[in-house]
């Protein structure tokens, strides 16, 4: 069982840095943190480019607005600054599906995955780098940090091995399952990754794509460092990539804040003064978020003509029923 008081400690360490944040509000230089948001927004739009040619891979003869794609991207990626567990990868799934003619929920949910190779060979190489500067706590050392759910998994490790098994079981199962009963389901979800299949159109329009955007991401959080008096550097937006890949790992929390926060307030101890720290390591989460969220509620209203979040996922449960009943 979970103990209680690293729950309380892990809760009371994340509300003392947003206490800490709020406090040296005015400190934050606003014309760096502007121009950060802006290009992380830069970011996420080469991200939705990226997706745009992996879906018009898969159907080649459907019309495709850029737009609808775009905002579905930034609409889902909005309520997973403010939801836990990707709840807003369901809310993209149906906005991008509802956006093209003909398509089906296997295809579109199978083209996120192509978006992953990128991912993977950057954030291991980010990891790498991370690891050998020093200042990175080791896998073993994340059960001293004051984020309940990473220390606990790094704390029990036959737990954290029982559930990986559980998982990899689970997953493993279900491919056999539909494998066996639902040939045309493996069709549809071979469709979602075409342009996996053809290795120049990949590099070209996917991962060429998305490491442009990954630069405007590290120019995102250069001046993001430099708005909340860290300090930009190559180094320190590496480790800040770092930290982003452990926290992504965890996704028990919106943006993985509690995991992102207490490795944060480590990775950069001796960088800046612990308030500094503390109030960046909260700081920057709350501003991307917001920003984020923002802009996707905006897409809704404008693109898809949607007035809440929980409309999106209404709709689609009403979609989802019909299509099962048919």
């Amino acid at each position: 069982m979970l103990p209680v008081a690293d729950v309380g400690d892990s809760f009371r360490s994340f509300f003392d840095a947003v206490d800490q944040f709020l406090d040296g509000l005015a400190d934050v230089r606003l014309g760096p943190l502007l121009i950060g948001l802006l290009a992380f927004g830069i970011y996420l739009t080469f991200r939705a480019r990226a997706s745009f040619h992996i879906l018009r891979a898969a159907y080649p003869t459907e019309p495709i607005a850029f737009r609808d794609i775009w905002g579905a991207y930034f609409a889902g990626y909005g309520f997973n600054a403010v939801v836990p567990a990707r709840g807003g990868d369901v809310v993209r799934l149906f906005l991008t599906k509802t956006s093209i003619p003909n398509s089906s929920y296997p295809a579109v949910a199978s083209s996120f995955v192509v978006e992953l190779g990128f991912d993977v060979a950057m954030g291991s190489l980010v990891l790498l780098f991370a690891f050998t500067q020093g200042v990175f706590p080791k896998p073993p050392d994340f059960a001293s940090l004051d984020a309940f759910d990473l220390s606990y998994f790094a704390s029990h490790p036959r737990f954290t091995l029982f559930a990986i098994t559980a998982v990899a079981i689970a997953v493993v199962f279900s491919f056999a399952y539909f494998s066996v009963r639902v040939r045309a389901f493996w069709e549809r979800v071979r469709q979602g990754v075409t342009i996996a299949f053809d290795r120049r159109r990949y590099f070209r329009e996917v991962f060429a794509v998305q490491f442009v955007g990954w630069l405007f991401r590290c120019t995102a959080f250069w001046f993001l460092l430099e708005a909340f008096n860290v300090g930009g550097s190559v180094k320190n937006v590496l480790l800040v990539l770092g930290v982003n890949a452990v926290a992504a790992a965890v996704p028990f929390t919106p943006q993985g804040a509690g995991v992102a926060q207490a490795l944060l307030v480590k990775v950069f101890a001796g960088t800046a003064p612990a308030a500094t720290v503390a109030a960046y390591s909260v700081g920057q989460q709350i501003a991307v978020g917001a920003f984020v969220f923002g802009v996707g509620f905006a897409a809704l209203a404008f693109v898809f003509r949607l007035r809440s979040f929980k409309e999106v996922i209404a709709r689609g449960r009403e979609e989802r029923a019909s299509e099962q009943a048919s």
